[in-house]
């Protein structure tokens, strides 16, 4: 009878959903040797090939997207089986915050996985601003929240999920070169307004607020539309949205990190299992675009 082991599986995912064996193997904290051989075996028991290298791209063959089909609701039956047995004691509300960069909607899959694994367990969701969060964190009204810090804003006992590099940003056809500069931002809530009004202002170059808009997607959509300018993350750069030119000359931005911060003194399991399944999904894998 054939039989896959959960862990051959887990490897095969990462694999191509990374599309490298080698950052397989640092999300999977093994060697990539190590993931290389669970594919072989896996394989093996299969008896079938199940990726294929095409070029610098892993893809798998027609057998292997039947084993995606099914992989992953195995894996998380598994792993759901597991963590009822190790913690069936999990009980009560947990309060969870997001801000929307990290991207409200992933967060939620992951807590809808928590609340099956752990059904004695509440989960109570707030999306909100990195700026709103932090205050609810430090007086203990949420457990655990993803929010947006400066680098030189990190803790000790912080979670990173990854960093950011900040660019002045603006459509490429409005340079906006001289005179008033148009800001787009996320209003006076917004992570990114007091680090670009004191650059700015160090500088003496006059702006005005043309657009505030307190979601992802209001600032992206400003930004591409010509509008103005705003500090983005790197990663939201296209063909249409271009650094300002203008900001070359300017203090340079500071490091932006996303993160994952505990409510003050508190250490428990069940936060502690929340955290790890936020991270385990979430390192690394910053959205491309709008969340």
């Amino acid at each position: 009878m054939l039989r896959i082991d959960i862990e051959s599986m887990r490897a095969f995912i990462a694999v191509v959903e990374l599309n490298s064996i080698r950052r397989a193997a640092e999300q999977l904290d093994l060697t990539p040797s190590a993931v290389s051989w669970k594919i072989k075996r896996l394989e093996q028991r299969v008896g079938k090939p199940l990726l294929i290298r095409d070029g610098h791209e892993l893809r798998p063959t027609h057998d292997g997207r039947l084993m995606l089909d099914d992989a992953p609701g195995i894996i998380r039956a598994h792993d759901r089986m597991v963590s009822r047995l190790a913690y069936p004691e999990f009980t009560g509300l947990i309060k969870v915050g997001s801000n929307e960069e990290v991207g409200a909607q992933r967060i939620a899959a992951i807590l809808g996985r928590f609340q099956q694994t752990f059904p004695g367990s509440k989960v109570e969701f707030v999306v909100n601003q990195s700026r709103l969060l932090q205050p609810l964190i430090e007086g203990g009204r949420i457990d655990v929240a993803a929010i947006q810090v400066l680098e030189s804003e990190l803790r000790p006992d912080d979670r990173v999920l990854w960093y950011d590099e900040l660019r002045w940003a603006t459509h490429r056809d409005l340079p906006y070169d001289d005179g008033v500069v148009p800001l787009i931002t996320y209003g006076e809530n917004g992570f990114y307004r007091p680090v670009l009004e004191p650059i700015l202002e160090r500088h003496g170059i006059p702006y005005r607020y043309a657009v505030t808009s307190p979601s992802t997607a209001g600032v992206q959509a400003a930004v591409a539309a010509g509008l103005g300018v705003a500090v983005l993350p790197a990663r939201w750069l296209s063909d249409e949205v271009v650094e300002w030119q203008r900001g070359a000359g300017l203090d340079p931005l500071p490091a932006a990190c996303h993160i994952l911060r505990v409510v003050p003194g508190e250490n428990s399991e069940v936060i502690e299992t929340l955290v790890e399944a936020i991270a385990s999904e979430l390192t690394g894998r910053a959205p491309a675009t709008e969340p």
